[in-house]
């Protein structure tokens, strides 16, 4: 059984985990992701990605420990992207979308919050539960804390209680809760709907964001107009950039090329 499955709408890649029981990640598994989605980042047909999971029980609950135990070292080769393919995959510069459709916990939350935009069926939940294994969430205890308040962050990397999704849409872990069987439409809607948009802008937001998280409001500003962002430049230099003007005069919408 291929623990990947991958499908092609229009210019929306969707990547499925497929690995019963609980789509646990392995080594081999982790190293497929990050090819799937390094074509992905390098595909210029391809805008959007929309990242799930099978089955309605278990959206990922991270390392496959069983794997582990078998021989597979956590500190492994997980591949070009790190563990799940996303996690250190450098120039991504488009969106991913990621449906929860189920548990969320340990390095599948760490995969989640790689995304750029997490949506949830009302019956997922999430944690991180690896102090009770008395290991640590590297990824997450880098990433929560600057993604939902503090405290309630490190009450989850220090105790590795479960949040229900009211609970991480309030704190603002999650943008959505579906009920299960729209969550797939409800993604796919906004998958569309990113897919016709710039992506030369998306691109440029995206760097943007993960080149300014840790800089000075005035460190980041000068590297835009410096123009040392690629993704800007090249917006700024593009066939799109004229496109938008001219659409807006002519009071029509925009046919955007990504050049």
């Amino acid at each position: 059984m291929n623990p990947i499955r991958t499908e092609t709408r229009g210019h929306v890649l969707e990547v499925t985990l497929n690995r019963p029981k609980a789509n646990a990640i392995d080594l081999a598994t982790s190293r497929i992701m990050g090819e799937v989605f390094t074509r992905f980042r390098d595909d210029p047909d391809l805008r959007v990605a929309i990242l799930t999971a099978a089955g309605e029980k278990f959206f990922c609950p991270g390392w496959d420990l069983k794997a582990a135990a078998g021989g597979d070292s956590v500190d492994g080769d997980y591949g070009v992207g790190g563990f799940g393919g996303l996690q250190e995959l450098r120039g991504l510069n488009k969106p991913v979308i990621v449906a929860v459709n189920g548990i969320c916990c340990g390095g599948g939350l760490e995969l989640a919050l790689s995304g750029d935009i997490i949506l949830a069926a009302e019956h997922a939940r999430f944690a991180l539960p690896e102090i009770r294994s008395g290991t640590v969430a590297d990824a997450a205890s880098i990433k929560l804390p600057k993604r939902i308040p503090y405290h309630i962050a490190m009450e989850m990397l220090l105790t590795g209680r479960w949040l229900d999704a009211d609970e991480a849409a309030r704190w603002g872990l999650i943008n959505r809760i579906l009920p299960a069987d729209g969550l797939m439409a409800a993604a796919r809607a906004l998958a569309d709907e990113l897919s016709s948009g710039p992506p030369l802008v998306f691109a440029a937001i995206k760097e943007i964001v993960r080149e300014a998280e840790d800089m000075k409001f005035q460190d980041a500003l000068n590297r835009i107009t410096k123009s040392q962002l690629e993704t800007v430049e090249r917006l700024y230099r593009s066939e799109d950039q004229l496109e938008g003007a001219r659409a807006f005069a002519e009071k029509r919408d925009p046919v955007w090329k990504g050049r």
